[in-house]
């Protein structure tokens, strides 16, 4: 079972990328799935969730910027990052998740660095 996350890279700031998380080993329609980011020095911090019933939501700092979406028929997880700043600059790890009777099952890509400099 493993996530796959790809397309960080060096950006400008005001500039976009795309983000992608490819799930094999299983299916994740059932699952929620997220991005999350780590800054150097800071600890993971939340950036965008889609249920497995294609809800969505974000961090107040990227509302707006940055759009989830999923492929349940893919088994793929996107994040497109628009309007990117310095504070953007982070690893990002996608995120498998489902809450059986109580117990959390997560499963966590390795991560794609992503740093917007001028």
């Amino acid at each position: 079972v493993q996530l796959q996350a790809s397309g960080g890279g060096l950006v400008q700031p005001g500039g976009s990328l795309r983000l992608s998380c490819a799930g094999s080993g299983r299916t994740f329609s059932a699952y929620d799935m997220g991005w999350y980011r780590q800054a150097p020095g800071k600890a993971r911090e939340f950036v965008a969730a889609i249920t497995s019933g294609g809800s969505s939501n974000y961090a107040d700092s990227v509302q707006g910027r940055f759009t989830i979406s999923r492929d349940s028929a893919k088994n793929t997880l996107s994040l497109q990052m628009n309007s990117l700043k310095f504070e953007d600059t982070a690893v990002y790890y996608c995120n498998a998740r489902k809450i059986v009777l109580g117990t959390v099952y997560d499963v966590w890509g390795q991560g794609t660095q992503v740093t917007v400099s001028s």
